[in-house]
């Protein structure tokens, strides 16, 4: 059992940055695939960006491509979401997830899943 606790949301002006961490318990997050979503209510949601177990391999959504790294520490257990250059089209809860191995861009196939952590950014 992996429990994920996302921190880091928050109100930004447009064109700012933040960081958000994702940090795990309860199981060592090395084993596990660890992707962002968001969602914005009313809506599905929406694949940001993923990255495999060892770090090795990285996914971006094309709306994020070039704005938005993530990476990994394993040995602290936690997998950062560095967003630049934000937008208003960016506003939306973000998700964390974990699985073994899933589809990278689809929420389906991630078992774990924190709270979520408010991500606002004003015009």
């Amino acid at each position: 059992q992996v429990q994920l606790v996302e921190t880091g949301g928050g109100l930004v002006q447009a064109g700012g940055s933040l960081r958000l961490s994702c940090a795990a318990s309860g199981r060592t997050l090395s084993s596990y695939d660890v992707g962002w979503f968001r969602q914005v209510a009313g809506k599905e949601r929406e694949f940001v960006s993923a990255i495999s177990w060892s770090g090795g391999s990285t996914f971006y959504a094309d709306s994020v491509k070039g704005r938005f790294i993530i990476s990994r520490d394993n040995a602290r257990n936690t997998v950062s979401l560095q967003m630049n250059s934000l937008k208003p089209d960016d506003t939306a809860v973000y998700y964390c997830a974990a699985d073994e191995r899933p589809t990278y861009n689809n929420y389906h196939q991630y078992h774990y899943w924190g709270q979520g952590t408010q991500v606002t950014v004003s015009s």
